[in-house]
């Protein structure tokens, strides 16, 4: 049986994407392609990173995979609903079992059954990967029934979603990704190339157990389920000899939530001498002095801490459990620890007034991050920002087309407005960090103060004139979400 695990990334199709140029392998099919081969399933993985869709398409229909096992997130979902129709449309590739999985999945289960996906796999993986393989192979298609973690359509097109897979709880016991099977130097020289310094993505933790109105849990879940620091050091140590990176991201949600884990991570690092710096991303009150120093030790060059608001309010509206005082000391903490220290910020969230977003700048001036990244709310579907605003939304999309990213919902101000917003925080940050460096008489910040004053006056304009669209009300296409709250089987 041929299986082939892909996705739908294609950075040089991506003009924002190819100026970023920071790609990271899909680890998610890594880890999935090195479970199947645990078990003695040889399998293929075409990497679309730096393929064309066209090579994609050409690489199937020469392959013609037995199963087609497809990873999808906001980012790739249009392009993966194209492939899908793509392979739908091939006459010798009719008979392929097409298996989607990923963020995506779970609150979408029937709009993705019906562009031609055969199955789609609910949360982790591994195991339900596996036995959909392993039952495919016994001829037992269409009858799946048995497996957890599915949803599918019967003989008679009725949708089925079986029981729910349980987390995987001893993680150690995954292999590690399964990287030989992909170009992992392609990645390399990219960052090399653009960036001065090659970078390798690593995870160490399934789960958040944080509740976060904007953040999806739909594969991992509420859960904190951890990789024994002895087996990270383990695989960061392969990595080193295998691949000679400058650099790791850590891509777990919260790097610092277990302090005693975080204590023998650093033990072990020194321990076996492993020279490698790493980058990860944390909460402000799972920080404090003696844990950023656990971090410096271990080879941390930069934490990033989530902030999304300087407004108590907003914050507090996120669920975000944190006090932004707390935010701003732990990354000016970070800095005196000799680390660089990171921020995210998100403007118009539900009840966020300009009185906040004067808030989140003044934020920003006090802590002084070395980098930070700046967005406009969306809501993700399955979140509790989504369930907030979905009688909000100001427009049905064509679900094909589009992904949650370009849900708009009635805030406080048109939509307009936080496009200069955005600007006006950058820009004043920017020009804060230029007089804090000597720098506040240079021509180019004399033009940033010229944006963030007409960042102002547009805003001013938009808040006082801008028209605010009615909101449509709730989704009409509700059956599709409460498709994937259907009763277990």
């Amino acid at each position: 049986m041929k299986i082939v695990l892909t996705h739908a990334y294609y950075m040089q199709e991506d003009e924002k994407e190819k100026g970023i140029n920071k790609p990271y392998p899909p680890l998610g099919l890594l880890y999935l392609s090195a479970w199947l081969e645990q078990a003695g399933y040889d399998n293929s993985i075409f990497d679309s990173t730096f393929s064309s869709s066209t090579e994609h398409q050409d690489y199937l229909r020469e392959e013609e995979p037995d199963v087609i096992a497809i990873y999808t997130n906001l980012m790739t979902k249009i392009e993966v609903v194209k492939l899908v129709q793509f392979i739908r449309s091939q006459a010798n590739l009719k008979n392929a079992l097409i298996v989607i999985g990923g963020p995506d999945v779970t609150h979408n289960i029937e709009n993705y059954l019906g562009i031609g996906s055969d199955v789609i796999v609910i949360g982790e993986g591994e195991q339900t990967l596996l036995e959909l393989v392993e039952a495919t192979e016994k001829g037992l298609r269409p009858h799946f029934g048995h497996i957890h973690g599915l949803a599918y359509k019967d003989e008679d097109g009725n949708i089925i979603r079986t029981q729910k897979r349980g987390h995987l709880k001893a993680v150690d016991e995954l292999p590690v990704p399964n990287r030989k099977k992909i170009d992992l130097h392609q990645y390399l020289n990219t960052w090399k190339t653009h960036h001065s310094r090659s970078s390798i993505s690593v995870s160490t933790q399934r789960g958040c157990p944080y509740t976060c109105r904007w953040c999806s849990t739909a594969v991992y879940g509420q859960s904190y389920r951890r990789r024994s620091p002895e087996k990270v050091v383990e695989e960061l140590i392969e990595l080193k000899t295998t691949y000679s990176p400058d650099q790791v991201w850590f891509v777990d949600d919260v790097f610092t939530v277990s302090h005693k884990w975080l204590q023998k991570f650093r033990d072990e690092m020194v321990a076996q001498k492993v020279d490698l710096e790493f980058e990860c991303i944390t909460r402000a009150e799972r920080l404090n002095n003696e844990v950023l120093g656990m971090l410096k030790d271990a080879g941390c060059f930069r934490v990033w801490i989530g902030a999304e608001s300087g407004s108590q309010k907003i914050l507090d509206a996120m669920d975000r459990r944190v006090d932004a005082t707390q935010v701003q000391s732990m990354i000016m903490a970070a800095q005196k620890h000799g680390m660089e220290a990171g921020t995210f910020i998100m403007l118009g969230y539900p009840g966020e007034t300009e009185e906040d977003i004067v808030e989140t700048l003044n934020h920003l001036r006090k802590a002084n991050p070395n980098l930070f990244t700046i967005t406009i709310a969306y809501p993700i579907k399955g979140t509790g920002l989504y369930n907030e605003i979905d009688a909000k939304r100001l427009k049905e999309l064509d679900w094909t087309k589009s992904t949650d990213r370009d849900i708009d919902f009635q805030r406080t101000y048109c939509r307009k407005y936080y496009d200069y917003a955005v600007r006006w925080v950058v820009n004043g940050l920017n020009i804060h960090k230029a007089k804090s460096n000597g720098q506040g008489m240079r021509f180019s910040v004399f033009k940033m103060r010229i944006k963030f004053f007409l960042s102002r006056i547009f805003m001013f304009w938009y808040k006082t004139f801008g028209k605010k669209q009615k909101p449509i009300g709730v989704s009409k296409n509700l059956s599709q979400q409460q498709s994937s709250l259907l009763p277990d089987a």
